[in-house]
């Protein structure tokens, strides 16, 4: 992956959203990568932050890729040591954030 299409998936990641199938396909993700990194997955109704939203919808389940760990693989591509980075960030959206900040330095 070049690192501009890195970049421009990067902008997209949250760290907290769960991206359909489709729409990896739509933004080129590797189809690899997306039978690698997708799976169920299911809300959880003991507070807000657990919950699945899809279409403004509470969902019970769905099927997708976590954009957290699409920004994993994208920087170990890259060649970014994604271990130090999630070992030195404690959400997933300060992972993502130091991901793309990583790659827009360097």
């Amino acid at each position: 992956m070049n690192r501009n299409h890195a970049l421009l998936l990067l902008s997209e990641c949250t760290g907290d959203d769960i991206w359909s199938v489709e729409y990896c396909l739509q933004r080129s993700v590797p189809e690899a990568w997306i039978r690698k990194l997708q799976d169920a997955y299911e809300s959880g109704f003991d507070c807000l932050d657990s919950q699945i939203f899809f279409q403004g919808q509470v969902v019970n389940q769905f099927e997708g890729v976590r954009d957290v760990d699409l920004a994993c693989m994208i920087a170990q591509s890259l060649k970014l040591d994604v271990r130090r980075i999630v070992q030195r960030y404690s959400t997933r959206a300060g992972v993502v954030r130091a991901i793309r900040e990583e790659l827009e330095e360097g």
